[in-house]
Order: structure tokens, then sequence, then C-alpha cells
């Protein structure tokens, strides 16, 4: 059997219980215009998909603001500040909003980052906190609502649809960029089995939404063609659909009882 057709089964198990699975589209690293962004933009136009773009606001450029002006339907995300590593020396993992600095400084660069989404960009950003490496130290999530965030996106199965009060966390769950192997295509018959593995994973126990995680400036040939393939093949599935995140953030669903007090 192929991933297509355990996707089609995936979905089959969906309908059977008359619900309908929710996808949605994450893309980080935006700083500038570029031609892989125009590619991202134009692939967002033509396969009629909810984009979600994680800007970098420490370097994001005037020229991005007036390309972005004329894509009224992509939401704009923070990412981060300046996306730089502060992981001590010999640390394998990257972080920026980690431990290694006082969170006063951590909290203040997010704030400035924050002022300037909204200089360059207007009241488009979504107050959505997405840490550069899909990595942020616990002990800082419950100061996000604190200055003036409302969601977090990370990477992988959350924990709780609320981590705290006044926080809603909507992650990525699909990369198609294979890091740890020299940052090629994943593939696709790895994508398929962890999309499916999360939709699974959705019905039976957490109900998220399942994420698609692109990077316009790190994906090869294969990635750009199978992230077309999914957008043209999923939107003409049944039981499942693709929402914005502006759509999936501003729901209101039975989270408060799920936030630690």
């Amino acid at each position: 059997m192929s991933s297509w057709q355990a996707l089609d089964l995936e979905l089959e198990q969906w309908r059977a219980a008359g619900r309908t699975a929710e996808l949605w589209w994450r893309d980080d690293d935006a700083a500038d215009t570029s031609p892989e962004l125009d590619r991202l933009l134009a692939l967002h136009r033509e396969t009629a998909v909810p984009l979600a773009l994680a800007i970098v606001p420490a370097h994001a450029t005037a020229a991005l603001a007036v390309r972005l002006a004329t894509e009224p339907g992509v939401d704009l995300l923070q990412h981060g500040y300046a996306h730089v590593n502060h992981a001590a020396s010999g640390e394998g993992k990257k972080i920026e909003l980690g431990p290694h600095r006082p969170a006063m400084i951590v909290l203040g660069e997010l704030g400035t980052g924050w002022l300037a989404m909204e200089r360059l960009f207007g009241k488009r950003p979504l107050a959505v906190m997405v840490p550069p490496w899909n990595r942020i130290a616990p002990a800082l999530v419950p100061t996000l609502p604190e200055i003036g965030f409302a969601g977090l996106s990370t990477f992988g199965a959350r924990a709780r649809a609320q981590p705290v009060r006044g926080l809603r966390q909507i992650n990525t769950h699909v990369d198609l960029v294979d890091w740890k192997s020299g940052g090629g295509f994943t593939g696709e018959e790895a994508c398929l089995a962890v999309l499916v593995a999360s939709l699974s994973r959705s019905r039976t126990e957490s109900g998220e939404p399942v994420g698609i995680l692109s990077h316009h400036l790190a994906m090869d040939g294969g990635a750009w063609d199978f992230l077309r393939l999914l957008w043209e093949r999923t939107r003409a599935m049944s039981g499942m659909r693709v929402r914005s995140a502006r759509e999936l953030f501003a729901a209101k669903k039975a989270d408060e009882g799920e936030a630690r007090v």
C-alpha cells in the first residue's frame, strides 16, 4: 500500500466518525524579497492554500513589506528576534529563546521585534511567536502572554492546546527539509508517513490541527514538487480541510479548562 493510499484510509476513518481533519501551512525564515519567496507566494496563490509566513523581525526589510502588501491573504507571524543561536559552545541544538541569557533580555528583544513587525506591516501580524529552530525555554513560555503574545507555534505534538492561560499553541508536524542529512528533501514516503501518523494521533488523542512546515530559502526541487502535489491532492480529498493561521489561533475551543493556572 502506498503512502497516498494510507492517507486516503486515514481520512476514511475521519469521515466515518463524522469529523474533518485540519491541516495548516507555515513557512519559516522570511526576511527579504527573493526568487524563492516569489515562488512560495505563487504556489500559495495557485493552490489557494492559506499560508502563514514566519518573519525574522530584526532582519525584515522594507522591500519585504512592500512585496507582502500585494499578498493580503498571507498571515504574518513573528519568528523570534534575530534568529541567532545563543546556545553554549558544544551544545548540540541551536536555540535563540533559551535559558542562556537573562529572561528580561530575551523578552526585551521579542518586544523590540514586535515593534519592528508593526512598523513594517501595520496591524497585519498575528500575535504569535514562532521560536527559531522551534525551541523555547519552558520558563519563557508563561511570560509570552505578559508581553502580548496570544499564540505559540513550534514543531511536534503539543502537550496541551493551552500551555498557559491566554496562550494557544498550534504546532507544525511535517518538515519537508531533512536537516540532519544535509538539508535535502525529506522524501515523499517519509513526509506522508509522518502526516498519516500525525492525523491518526489527532483523531484518536489530541484533536490538534496538523501543520506542514516549509522553508522557502532552503528547499530543493524535490521539496517544491512535493509541496505542490500535496496541496493539489489534499485540497481535493474529502474529510480534510486546510485552515489559515488566523482562523486557528482565533478559534474558540474548550481550551480554558486545559490551562495551567
